[in-house]
């Protein structure tokens, strides 16, 4: 018995409806993307190891698969100390940092705000399981050269309608900001050479919930009475509050002492990305912008705004960004504001239904063996003369698996060419789907 031929582990193959359903989706990030003024740009599969590995991208970097160097010897080998020694180059593990070597080369030709869309697979060597994959998709927008919140604005509004025009409901942006995370830490009294360690902790916190966070940082013994005060703040009587996404309401999610002018910062963008979707009203009510003051995000070259989307199908989110100012400055050395939102699409594409009318359709022209090439070829190029998609299929005995086969592949319509002379008005088309 033969063995079974399968795709690397992590890496998967895609049936023609699949691949439609993703060119499906991605065709609608991409026009809405366009539409909020970002320009698609394309980077190299492969960057150089050093850069990778340059502290950019956070733990992602040991995930990096490197590419051994040309020609190397045995003693190359054994006199490496380490694997990185072996290689030159590595397939990008983001899009972020492939972004930001790319604005410092490129930075001259750019305009001063640089609004930038990426949609293209990277690699991870993860260990593969549900719905974690060594190649997937990320879909990045990133404005570099905004300082002020108007990026957050842009980024969250733009992502908003994009899910929205990818017909997908029930979804919530979750905000939060990176200073206020490190403020409330230094209010519970966690010294500064903890904060990433506690902060690995409290992103836990949807899957163990309160309590599994307060158990694992007295585990880590990483302060007592600092996770005393974070314990008691869990626990802490809350009251709604009428503005959903106001100053008041994010004050009242954070303990007392926190920066007003964040605080402000955060209501504005909130009430901006409101206002530009035309959903909730003045008051905040009905916000697709919703405050969590526990919302970490992994990746430590955050500055500021962190954000992601929410979803109730899903544990884990369906994207996420923020903004990064100390990244590109690593490679120009001068700091340069940026920002930036990733869709995940992977996880989003299974969401998103295909619609009936795709604008893919097609003809099928289903012939015996007696039918000559040329009347077939004939045929074939006039109705693809008018705008029709054709397919050639010498029709089988059993006509049934087939005809399930072009409906999958969205073929929308069949005819049966007779042998001898024919021409396209002669066809008889008949409608798929209704055998």
């Amino acid at each position: 018995m033969a063995s079974p031929v399968n795709p690397p582990r992590g890496m998967r193959d895609f049936l023609p409806h699949e691949k439609a359903r993703r060119e499906h989706v991605l065709s609608v990030i991409r026009s809405v993307f366009s539409a909020h003024g970002f320009d698609e740009i394309e980077t190299p599969v492969m960057e150089d190891s050093a850069r990778l590995h340059a502290g950019l991208g956070g733990d992602n970097e040991k995930l990096a698969f490197g590419v051994l160097k040309r020609g190397l010897t045995t003693e190359d080998i054994q006199a490496a100390k380490d694997a990185l020694d072996l290689a030159d180059l590595g397939l990008r593990f983001d899009l972020t940092v492939p972004l930001a070597r790319f604005y410092a080369t490129h930075r001259a030709e750019l305009p001063t705000v640089f609004r930038a869309i990426q949609i293209a697979p990277v690699w991870r060597a993860e260990r593969p399981q549900k719905g974690r994959y060594r190649q997937f998709v990320q879909c990045d927008i990133d404005i570099i050269g905004e300082a002020g919140p108007l990026a957050e604005i842009e980024l969250l509004t733009a992502t908003a309608a994009t899910m929205t025009a990818l017909g997908l409901a029930d979804w919530t942006i979750r905000v939060n900001d990176r200073r206020l995370l490190i403020g409330m830490l230094d209010t519970f009294g966690f010294d500064a050479a903890d904060h990433d360690s506690v902060l690995v902790t409290i992103d836990k916190l949807d899957k163990v919930g309160p309590d599994g966070v307060v158990a694992e940082l007295r585990a880590k013994g990483v302060g007592a009475a600092a996770v005393d005060a974070l314990d008691a703040f869990f626990r802490r009587p809350q009251t709604l509050e009428y503005l959903s996404f106001g100053e008041r309401a994010i004050a009242k999610a954070l303990p007392p002492g926190a920066d007003p002018a964040v605080i402000a910062e955060l209501a504005a963008i909130g009430h901006a990305v409101n206002a530009g979707l035309g959903v909730g009203a003045p008051d905040g009510l009905g916000s697709v912008v919703e405050f969590d003051p526990f919302l970490v995000r992994g990746m430590g070259y955050y500055t500021g705004t962190i954000f992601e989307i929410a979803h109730p199908s899903s544990s884990s989110s369906l994207g996420g960004g923020g903004r990064y100012d100390g990244m590109i400055g690593r490679f120009l050395g001068s700091d340069v504001p940026a920002a930036g939102f990733s869709i995940g699409f992977e996880r989003i594409v299974d969401l998103v239904e295909l619609p009936e009318d795709t604008g893919i359709g097609g003809v099928a022209l289903l012939y015996d063996t007696d039918v000559a090439a040329t009347t077939l070829m004939q045929l074939k190029s006039e109705l693809i003369a008018s705008g029709r998609r054709v397919r050639l299929e010498r029709a089988p005995r059993n006509i049934k698996p087939l005809l399930e086969q072009l409906v999958a592949s969205g073929f929308t319509e069949m005819a049966t060419v007779p042998s001898g002379a024919v021409t396209v008005a002669e066809l008889k088309l008949r409608k798929l789907g209704a055998e």
